[in-house]
């Protein structure tokens, strides 16, 4: 039960991720109020990076950004990294 929960918690996270990220970019081009970037990040750190690189990559946003561009995919990394770690602990094969 414990796993199902998680991953749903993954899914939701990147999803969210993935609509902050289009709401930032539809905001930008009509010259409205932006999404700080610092709920972009906070959202990737709760384990929304890996769906927030792809969709950044995916509507090119973000990407003249060093920072995102560096940072994402290595928070990515490490959100799968978690996420597995925790999936193996919860199962009992580590």
């Amino acid at each position: 039960m414990a796993v199902k929960i998680l991953i749903a918690y993954f899914i939701v996270i990147n999803l969210i991720g993935m609509l902050v990220n289009i709401a930032d970019k539809q905001k930008a081009r009509h010259n409205k109020w932006r999404i700080k970037e610092r709920t972009l990040w906070a959202v990737a750190l709760l384990g929304g990076a890996p769906l927030t690189y792809i969709t950044m990559k995916t509507i090119r946003h973000k990407t003249k950004h060093t920072g995102f561009m560096v940072g994402m995919p290595i928070l990515a990394v490490i959100d799968i990294a978690a996420l597995s770690f925790l999936i193996l602990k919860l199962t009992g094969r580590i």
